[in-house]
């Protein structure tokens, strides 16, 4: 199914033209109204009729989440205040937060990008949405509502939280789409057993999961627990919020909106592009957005770019799924390790429960990783050497597949934090 078949299915050929023609009075239009753009430019010996073809775009610096910190709260916006229709940030946890703003027709754009996300899962006007993304100055709620609104559906505005309030409303409301991260998927699907519930108590017929990146085996666990289909969604604040591509049936990769968004690959290292298939930093520029404008905007997120073909239709580009986040990503004795590929493996052998915390710590001047894993109730209770063996047969697979060692640890069940948002997958103790 596809919101906007003409959009969603127009020509190579058509799209680039598109892109470059909307990139151009983007960058024309940066340059003369956000002071940033306009020094970086110059610093950098680049003018906007520099701009000709879209290869041209990898000739233009790069943004990073730095400059809205160093711009805080309104230095990168396009538009003055009274043009500004609404204002989402991040947490803010460290320093300043992110702050980033919508126009009203960025704001319709936004919902426009939603409803082909939703509708590319499976939603109709006939569904019923239960949006448990949370609301408030994170994007994903609202973002998501207005996307279901404009297709038609039925929307419970739960946000996050009260998971079993959000059992019985999803019985007894008939809720059939389910949007939340995918942690707290497989959270609820643990209330519902404990709540002596099961997937055929249920209309679920399809999930839309994101805001952390997940393996296919947790996909593989969340549709067989919850009954459903589960559609990996894609997005940021800095660039729009959730909507910057999402899966189609065919679940191979997921469809970068490419008449809003030019997608890159980079060498994390050297920040060199590189060509479809290459593994390396998704770098995004928007060129419709009118508050915010966004140029090369480094995500930090890891993944490769495919342009062939989609059974599906579509003819935007995918992206694989993310692997995990540059800045995310821990290095234990020289190795990039990223809590998706333990994920990956721990749900592959299937033994344990799908909770998990990579703990890192120094004795010395090595850095040690221990690999905390929930085991159930029935594991937890068997025999001791039964336990062993479980920890040396993953320790041994981590190995293999990571390269380096680790100390792999069982824990009881429910002893790992639960999260109603992003779970937190890493504890850095070499910080404190």
């Amino acid at each position: 199914m596809y919101w906007n078949r003409e959009a969603e299915c127009m020509s190579r050929e058509r799209l680039r033209e598109v892109q470059l023609k909307r990139l151009k009075k983007m960058v024309e239009r940066v340059f003369a109204t956000v002071p940033h753009y306009r020094r970086v430019f110059q610093a950098a010996g680049i003018d906007p009729g520099d701009l000709r073809e879209l290869s041209d775009l990898a000739k233009l610096p790069f943004t990073v989440k730095q400059d809205f910190r160093d711009n805080y709260p309104f230095g990168l916006f396009a538009v003055p205040q009274n043009e500004v229709a609404r204002y989402h940030s991040s947490s803010g946890t460290t320093g300043k937060p992110t702050v980033v703003g919508y126009t009203r027709q960025d704001l319709a754009t936004w919902a426009e990008l939603m409803a082909r996300s939703l509708v590319s899962a499976g939603t109709t006007r006939s569904s019923v949405v239960q949006n448990a993304y949370g609301y408030g100055l994170f994007t994903g709620g609202l973002g998501v509502h207005y996307g279901a609104e404009l297709v038609g559906a039925a929307v419970i505005p739960i946000s996050g939280g009260n998971t079993q309030r959000q059992i019985m409303i999803m019985q007894d409301f008939g809720t059939d789409i389910l949007t939340c991260t995918p942690s707290y998927a497989l959270f609820m699907a643990e209330v519902m057993a404990e709540m002596g519930l099961n997937k055929g108590d249920f209309k679920l017929k399809a999930g839309i999961f994101g805001a952390e990146p997940w393996s296919e085996n947790m996909r593989r666990q969340i549709e067989s627990r919850l009954g459903i289909s589960a559609f990996d969604i894609y997005g940021l604040s800095e660039i729009i919020g959730p909507g910057v591509a999402i899966e189609c049936e065919e679940k191979s990769g997921l469809h970068i909106f490419e008449d809003h968004f030019i997608a890159e690959i980079i060498d994390p290292a050297t920040g060199q592009p590189l060509p479809y298939g290459e593994t390396g930093e998704l770098v995004l520029t928007t060129i419709t957005k009118e508050a915010l404008p966004v140029i090369r905007y480094r995500t930090r997120d890891i993944t490769s770019l495919c342009a062939e073909a989609c059974l599906c239709g579509r003819t935007h580009v995918r992206m694989q799924k993310v692997t995990g986040r540059n800045d995310d990503m821990i290095i234990i004795r020289g190795v990039n390790v990223f809590p998706t590929q333990v994920e990956s493996v721990l749900l592959e052998i299937g033994e344990t429960e799908p909770h998990y915390q990579l703990v890192v710590t120094r004795e010395g001047s090595l850095d040690m990783l221990e690999i905390q894993v929930e085991v159930s109730e029935r594991m937890f209770s068997d025999k001791v050497r039964r336990l062993e063996e479980l920890e040396k047969k993953i320790d041994s697979k981590i190995e293999s597949i990571l390269g380096i060692s680790a100390k792999v640890r069982l824990v009881e069940p429910k002893s790992i934090p639960r999260s109603e948002g992003k779970a937190k997958r890493v504890i850095d103790k070499r910080q404190i």
